[in-house]
């Protein structure tokens, strides 16, 4: 096996060669002077299984020299080309809310779907899709990060208890509760008017001790989490720990979070916060794509 590394993370690169007991694939690659893309494989890919690790975060930065990796590796004699991205992207837009909007969802996952193999990702956007099984028509594997977040808090926070901001969060959080074996409680908003709307915990005397743990997916502009603790403040819990599968962060989020909690996410997207491995289940995902494609 090969594993190649175009635009991502170099330690993530690193650990899932060592787990696949792979050969670490060599680039070249460099822009012309027009903003085009030269790529070259200097490794010997012949009757190779070819893991693409490209994480799909910026996707409009990374898709196309992905896209020339897999159909030239293909060309130099891959038995099979597999993407394994931790955040994969297009996700969001799953239904035209405006006349002419597209989905972009679908056109992309098309795209993904004519190029590669197999797909390996971890945890993405479902919404109004069921399963990848609905647009994307190659084999793949969701990675869950739930039990790696439940592992990381039943060994670094004492007397944790997950909050979750909405009802919408209380599934999500509850598996997140029973895999760290912690209890949880989500935010009750009452509202009685427009602009007059209060949030409390339903336990407030059972909270008092113990340190709020935020967990959500995605951590984007970080309001639902700002405003979640913001309650939680006025409510005198102890400083509250914010958790998030992908954190991107955008514009100053992750400097406003800091202010108010700590902040931890997994290694799907490479930033300081990352606290959370996630190569070792990449890597059995990966195994068992390849297995069932041996087997069949």
């Amino acid at each position: 096996m090969m594993i190649f590394n175009p635009d991502s993370d170099p330690a993530l690169a690193s650990q899932l060669t060592r787990l696949l007991d792979a050969q670490a694939g060599v680039l070249e690659q460099r822009r012309f002077p027009d903003g085009e893309s030269y790529l070259r494989i200097h490794s010997d890919c012949t009757d190779q299984d070819c893991v693409i690790l490209c994480n799909l975060f910026h996707p409009d930065e990374r898709t196309l020299r992905l896209l020339f990796l897999a159909d030239t590796l293909r060309e130099c004699g891959a038995r099979s080309v597999g993407l394994v991205t931790p955040y994969l992207a297009y996700m969001r837009q799953d239904k035209r809310f405006q006349p002419g909007e597209c989905v972009s969802s679908r056109p992309f996952a098309k795209l993904l779907s004519s190029t590669f193999d197999y797909l390996v990702t971890m945890d993405p956007h479902l919404h109004r899709y069921d399963s990848l099984d609905e647009i994307y028509t190659i084999p793949s594997r969701v990675v869950q990060a739930a039990p790696l977040i439940a592992q990381w808090i039943q060994q670094r926070v004492d007397q944790p208890l997950l909050i979750g901001p909405d009802s919408e969060s209380e599934q999500w959080v509850a598996h997140v509760a029973k895999l760290a074996g912690a209890p949880f409680q989500v935010l009750q908003k009452e509202r009685r008017g427009d602009y007059d709307v209060s949030v409390s915990l339903p336990d407030l005397d059972s909270a008092a001790e113990r340190t709020p743990v935020l967990v959500d997916d995605i951590i984007s502009s970080g309001r639902t989490m700002l405003e979640t603790i913001k309650h939680l403040q006025a409510a005198g819990l102890p400083r509250a720990v914010a958790i998030g599968v992908h954190g991107i962060f955008a514009g100053d989020a992750y400097a406003q979070l800091t202010e108010v909690a700590d902040v931890v996410t997994t290694a799907c997207i490479p930033h300081l916060s990352n606290q959370i491995d996630i190569a070792a289940p990449l890597a059995e995902a990966v195994r068992e794509l390849l297995t069932d494609r041996d087997s069949h």
